[in-house]
């Protein structure tokens, strides 16, 4: 349907029948076929009046979004198309609004979509209520509810891959505003066989599954099991992974709805390891043993599994195990106790873990009521939410399948009723006649089942508590012997003589003519599951567990309550709650959906008819719709009925003003429709044929039609004048806009033409000026030119008369200079030749003078040449009578004084720089400058090891006495311990205390501190072993110089007090455990109770302070420490072997110390 269009009627664009009642002609063809029709088109709901038929389309729709939601939010029921909001929100407002206690009915078979019914449901009245913060929680615990439920309690069939396997019914609490304050939770019969064997193809619980897939390996360390699911027998494996479920995933989300619902972590643990324990208890394997008398009995296998699961369940493992072998029935003052044979052993074992498994999942359901429930003690209005296995017919019908059939039985006889008084309240109210409805009444099928004095279910106890041999023949005798004349029993071996013939109905079974049809039940196995028999030896093992739900879970188990008293049976307590089901709701309003599978493939658009017409039979479906229409088909309020029809009379359209009810009887008169047809109620027109309805909607239909043309029609003029106008309007608008143009335009042209004219006048009015202009400046250029040529004349003539005066005036300059020129030039000459014949006189003279000092100079040198030979001859010869004097010492000499001055070098270089990279002062420090030269490697860690005794001489220097006798005890310490005993390595670091518990200051040991004459050496607290069970006492632990003591760690009361003379040796182990055993001399006063096997983390510095203690006083003998895994204490009498182990992660970080049996002790170390 498109966004534009509305719907305001279940009949507006229908696709075949919304409604059943109107489908005409009515038969189950065509039902069938218009639920088809309907599927086809993504049409999943249908209504039969008031129940909404739902489809399993197998796939997602996009029919339930938020604005779904808003569009069938406070709408009349039959306003929109069929949906199961409108079912919803008719049932919340009427809880809301009229005060009245709701219940919704969810019916179907496997995989026919209750539950997802159920979460849709409670998701529209968590949509549509209140809000606020704790509005918002209560909704949250609500919702979150489902998947822990699913989890624990759903499991993949073959026809479901997330089938309920129990019957759940939800009470939601409103206050008087509509807001939901809490919830109840009730279940019904969890098919608790499946934990110990499944079908073929099918799963066990998912629970399971989630566990192993998605917990973190730290938490299935912790419960000891392994992902791999072929390690565990309840599982099937060839159903294990199933396409579209993430188990992982699921996991998750069961632990986040657990936290949001209100369960602490402890709580989530226990349930868990309960989870796992069952997965455990299935592995538990016996074999048979024969005993003297002759009698079989029965032994578990291995007893790994075993023992793992009495460690999760807190058990000891002998009383278990004694469990699934023996049996005590105590009867009075009388107990007897029987062995179980293998067979016995299985049936016990497989009885546990079904008990175990439906305990908690009850527990779970009262847990989350805990939490859901409302806080308030006001008044409040409750809405209920059924979501309950529906029939069930398969090949092979046991226990179960009888017990859920008799419960749709009874569902199927409360919808009847209800539906009948429905149908009569709303005549009444109305002022309608009543006319008696024929229908079948399934109330003699209940009685079949149900009488209390030959019920099948009464024949069952009865047989049950019977004494004698009991068997399931025995029970069907009893059937054939007292149902024998009943029309809805058949039996092989009944009375009636008409089933001796008939093959098909073997010699074990009976059949029962349900108002669904024939079920054929196998009785091997109903005597057993009635009674549901848990042997009492293992309730009262499981009492004893330390596990913190074993005693909510068991309490038959208490020893101090012991109820000899037989328990109900299976049968009893259904019957029991599903009479408080039926009572509770007969005292609310029901809504009924119908739940329909498809088919058996869980596909998607594949309609299976066969399939589908068998669930319209057995649900009733068919018969619904005839109680329906066994009186009127269709009702609907004046109003509405008049504002959908008044088109169809001129009277009342387009407008009524009088009442609803006198417009839609002058509608029905004009129409012309029999007065046999219809009712009228106080506020409602009853019609009782649906032909007549669809007569109307079909001249309604015509009548839309003919308005459609005539507002077609309207409308059409309508637009034509409407344009006209506009046209009309716009050509004005455009004359006028044109006529301004034009006319702006001339203007323009008429402006520009002046303006050019204008311009003309201008320009030749301007250029005559102008020429008259010019001709005045050329009559005044003309004059000064004459002018000027004039006077140019003029200056021309004076110029060359001045020229011509002045070259006269140069020619007698020339002259006369050149004559002074001739007279300078002569004289000059003269003075150059005087000067000549001077200069060469002056010349000659120095020339002379200039060899004479040249002769004298070669002179001086020749002389100077002459001595300075003679000096370095000299010289030379002093020289050589030297060289020839010495030459003898220098050979033998200069090598050696070579060599030293090298050495000499090489070292002052090797000194100045191992004085740069020498190392810090610290006797730790073990790094060295590295050696230059090959020749002083000898050297050179000779003066590292001088260096190294010298810093460690001043790091001596700067100790304390006390400080020193610190470092002689952790050297002790090493000599005895180091590369020998495990636990050393981390107590290098920790420097010895001695007096840790400060006995001289601490008021809490004054009193001991008194009696203490000596000076303490160490305090310090211990754990002493136990010699009867390993476990440990706390003891305070002290040293002195002559003796050791042992107090009191709470009074500080002195309970041993050993001389170290006493002491023989001390044993500890080589790992890294902190035991040690003190092993006194025999014949000694001390050794009367025998050696102390104590704990300690400082082990290390006891036995080291013990051992200096003993050797610093002269004339004692040493205590020898001894080192070894395995080693002999005496406890009083007897020598008890003390044997070291390693143990794995699971027993956690400290050793733990265990009593084998009397001669041995075993101390578990875990691995580092």
């Amino acid at each position: 349907m498109s966004k534009m269009e509305v719907k305001t009627s279940l009949l507006d664009n229908m696709i075949g029948v919304g409604d059943m009642v109107l489908l005409e002609p009515l038969s189950e063809d065509s039902f069938i076929e218009n639920l088809k029709k309907r599927f086809d088109h993504n049409e999943i709901y249908t209504y039969i009046g008031s129940v909404v038929i739902s489809m399993n389309p197998y796939r997602s729709l996009p029919i339930y979004t938020p604005d779904k939601v808003e569009e069938y939010r406070n709408r009349n029921f039959y306003e929109l198309s069929p949906h199961i909001y409108a079912l919803a929100d008719e049932a919340y407002r009427s809880l809301r609004d009229q005060d009245k206690d709701q219940c919704i009915l969810i019916t179907g078979e496997s995989g026919a979509g209750k539950t997802e019914a159920s979460k849709l449901v409670m998701s529209y009245v968590a949509a549509v209520c209140g809000k606020g913060q704790e509005v918002n929680k209560v909704k949250e615990q609500l919702l979150q509810s489902n998947p822990v439920l699913e989890a624990f309690g759903n499991a993949k069939t073959v026809r479901n891959d997330n089938s309920s396997r129990f019957g759940k019914y939800m009470d939601i609490e409103f206050d008087f505003k509509g807001d939901p304050l809490g919830g109840v939770i009730s279940n019904y019969l969890l098919e608790k066989s499946r934990v110990v064997k499944q079908p073929r193809g099918e799963r066990n619980f998912h629970i399971f599954y989630q566990l192993l897939s998605g917990a973190s390996e730290d938490t299935l360390r912790k419960l000891k099991l392994e992902r791999d699911f072929s390690k565990y027998n309840y599982l099937s494996l060839d159903s294990a992974a199933v396409n579209g479920l993430d188990d992982s995933a699921n996991f998750r989300t069961v632990r986040n709805a657990m936290q949001i619902v209100g369960f602490m972590e402890d709580e989530v643990q226990s349930v868990l390891e309960l989870v796992a324990a069952v997965l455990k208890l299935g592995n538990i394997e016996f074999k048979p043993e024969s005993r003297v008398n002759g009698l079989d009995e029965s032994r578990v296998k291995d007893k790994n599994d075993l023992k793992e699961m009495c460690e999760l369940l807190g058990i000891e493992q002998g009383v278990l195990e004694r469990a699934f072998s023996f049996r005590t029935v105590e009867a009075k003052q009388e107990k007897v106790s029987t062995t179980l044979n293998v067979a016995q052993a299985y049936y016990a074992r497989d009885a546990l873990a079904k008990n175990l498994y439906s305990r908690l999942f009850s527990w779970l359901v009262n847990r989350i009521n805990e939490s859901i429930k409302a806080q308030t003690k006001t008044r409040k209005k409750v809405m209920g939410v059924l979501d309950i296995y529906g029939f069930e017919i398969f090949e092979d019908n046991s226990f179960e399948q009888f017990i859920i059939n008799y419960c749709n039985e009874k569902l199927q006889q409360i919808f009847i009723e209800l539906t009948l008084r429905e149908e009569q309240e709303e005549y009444i109210r109305e002022g309608i006649e009543w006319t008696h409805i024929e229908y079948f009444n399934n109330a003699v099928i209940c009685d079949l089942i149900e009488n209390n004095t030959n019920g099948i279910l009464a024949m069952l106890d009865e047989e049950c508590l019977r004494p004698g041999t009991v068997t399931d023949d025995t029970f069907l005798d009893k059937l054939n012997t007292v149902c024998a004349e009943h029309p809805h029993f058949e039996s092989r071996l009944s009375k009636s003589s008409k089933f001796l013939n008939d093959h098909s109905l073997p010699h074990c079974c009976f059949r029962i003519q349900h108002y669904a049809g024939k079920v054929l039940y196998r009785v091997e196995g109903f005597m057993d599951k009635n009674n549901d028999l848990l042997y009492r030896d293992l309730s009262q093992a499981m009492w004893k567990a330390n596990h913190s739900l074993m005693k909510v879970l068991f309490p038959e188990g208490n020893p101090s309550k012991v109820n000899l008293k037989r328990p109900p049976t299976a049968g009893f307590q259904f019957r029991a709650s599903v009479g408080t089901l039926m009572r509770n709701l007969q005292t609310k309003n029901p809504n009924y959906i119908r739940c329909i599978k498809p088919n058996d493939k869980k596909a998607a658009h594949i309609f299976t008819e066969a399939l589908v017409c068998h669930q319209v039979r057995y649900l009733g479906l068919m018969e619904n719709v005839r109680v329906r229409r066994a009186g009127y088909a269709f009702r609907q309020p004046y109003e509405p009925c008049l504002e959908r029809y008044k088109m169809l009379c001129k009277q009342t359209w387009p407008h009524w003003r009088g009442p609803a009810r006198d417009g839609v009887e002058v509608l029905l008169k004009d129409l012309q429709i029999p007065v046999e047809e219809y009712s009228y109620g106080r506020s409602k027109i009853f019609i009782r044929n649906p032909r007549t309805l669809f007569t109307l909607e079909e001249v309604r239909k015509q009548r839309l039609q003919d308005l459609a043309t005539l507002i077609q029609k309207i409308y059409r003029g309508w637009k034509c004048r409407t344009h006209f106008l506009l046209m009309k309007k716009s050509q004005v608008t455009v004359a006028a806009w044109y006529r301004r143009y034009a006319q702006q335009k001339r203007y323009q042209q008429v402006k520009s033409s002046a303006i050019v004219v204008q311009s003309f006048i201008r320009g030749w009015r301007a250029r005559k000026i102008l020429r008259e202009l010019k001709y005045q400046k050329r009559c005044k250029e003309a004059v000064t030119t004459i002018a000027a040529f004039w006077h140019g004349t003029q200056a021309r003539r004076e110029l060359r008369r001045l020229k011509e005066e002045v070259r006269n005036r140069h020619a007698v300059s020339v002259i006369w200079a050149s004559w002074q020129g001739t007279k300078a030039r002569r004289e000059l000459r003269r003075l150059k030749e005087e000067v000549r014949n001077r200069q060469a006189v002056s010349v000659i003279w120095a020339s002379w003078q200039g060899t004479k000092a040249r002769r004298e100079l070669r002179r001086l040198k020749e002389e100077a040449r002459r001595k300075h030979a003679v000096a370095v001859i000299w010289a030379y010869w002093l020289g050589l009578k030297v060289r020839r004097e010495y030459r003898k010492f220098f050979r033998a000499n200069a090598g050696r004084k070579i060599y030293e001055f090298t050495m000499q070098r090489i070292m002052q270089k090797y000194f100045l720089d191992l004085k740069k990279t020498m190392p810090s002062m610290s006797p730790i420090d073990k790094s060295w400058p590295a050696r230059p030269y090959l020749f002083l490697e000898d050297t050179h860690e000779e003066l590292r090891r001088i260096f190294h005794l010298w810093r460690c001489k001043k790091y001596r220097s700067q100790f304390t006495e006390q400080k020193k006798a610190i470092f002689e005890e952790k050297l002790e310490a090493s000599e005895m311990f180091k590369d020998r005993k495990a636990l050393y390595p981390s107590s290098v670091s920790q420097p010895f205390k001695g007096d840790y518990l400060e006995i001289s200051k601490n008021p809490k040991y004054q009193k001991l501190g008194s009696l203490v004459e000596e000076k303490i050496i160490l305090a310090d607290t211990v754990n002493k072993v136990n010699r009867a069970n390993g476990k440990g006492a706390p003891r305070l632990f002290l040293l002195t110089k002559n003796s050791l003591i042992l107090a009191d760690q709470k009074s500080g009361q002195i309970k041993s007090n050993v001389p170290l003379d006493d002491i023989g040796s001390v044993s500890v182990s080589s790992q890294s455990d902190g035991f040690f055993a003190l092993r006194l001399k025999e014949g000694s006063a001390a050794a009367a109770k025998g050696d102390f096997l104590l704990s300690s983390e400082r082990l290390i510095e006891i036995v080291t302070k013990l051992h200096r203690t003993a050797a610093s006083t002269a004339g004692r003998s040493q205590i020898r420490v001894d080192i070894t895994d395995e080693f002999l204490v005496q406890f009083k009498q007897d020598k008890v072997c003390v044997k070291f182990v390693p143990g794995g992660p699971r027993n956690g970080n400290s050793a733990t110390c265990k009593r084998k049996n009397n001669r041995l002790l075993e101390v578990s170390v875990p691995s580092p």
